[in-house]
C-alpha cells in the first residue's frame, strides 16, 4: 500500500461508476453509436427499449416516434381557440401547448439520437405525414377570403 505523506494507508484501488460511486474493478461495456447503423438492436429514448433481439418491440418503437412526430406537426400548425376567447385563459392555455410541444420535439430529438436509420426515418416520415395533414393546403378548406387561420402556437424556428 501507498502511504500519504501523513503516513495514513491509503485505500486499495478501485474501479469508478459515474452513477453509483464505487464498486469493485468489474466493468460493464457498452456501445453507443456515434454513426447511423442499421438494425433493430437499437435503445430508443430509454435504456433497454425496444429490448434486443425483438424485432417486433423495435417496429414498436418505430411507430411511437412516428406519432412523436405527427404530434409535434399537429401542435405546431393546428387552431385549437375560438377567436374573441378569454385572453388570460388562451394565454396560460398557450404556454401549455408550447411546452407540451417543445418537450415532444426533444424527445424526437433524443430518438433521433440513437443513430438509427430506422428510428431517423420514422421521424422524417413522422414529421411529413404530419405536416401534410395538418400544415400543407392539401386538407384545408378554404373560405375564399384567401387568408389562411393562423396556427395556436407560434412557429418553430431556428435562432
Amino acid at each position: 500500500m501507498a502511504a500519504s505523506h501523513h503516513n495514513i494507508p491509503s485505500p486499495p484501488p478501485q474501479a469508478f461508476n459515474g452513477s453509483t460511486g464505487f464498486m469493485p474493478t468489474r466493468r460493464r461495456k457498452m456501445m453507443m453509436h456515434m454513426t447511423f447503423f442499421w438494425g433493430h438492436s437499437a435503445d430508443v429514448l430509454f435504456s433497454g427499449w425496444p429490448g434486443r433481439d425483438n424485432p417486433v418491440m423495435y417496429a414498436l418503437s418505430l411507430l411511437c416516434v412516428f406519432v412523436l412526430a405527427v404530434l409535434v406537426e399537429l401542435l405546431s400548425h393546428c387552431s385549437f381557440f375560438k377567436p374573441g376567447a378569454n385572453g388570460v385563459a388562451v394565454g396560460f392555455l398557450q404556454t401549455g401547448l408550447y411546452t407540451l410541444r417543445s418537450g415532444l420535439s426533444y424527445l424526437v430529438m433524443l430518438a433521433v439520437m440513437s443513430f438509427n436509420g430506422g428510428v431517423f426515418l420514422a421521424v422524417v416520415a413522422g414529421h411529413a405525414v404530419g405536416f401534410l395533414l395538418f400544415g400543407s393546403r392539401a386538407f384545408k378548406k378554404s373560405d375564399g377570403s384567401g387568408i389562411d387561420r393562423q396556427a395556436s402556437l407560434p412557429p418553430m424556428t431556428c435562432g
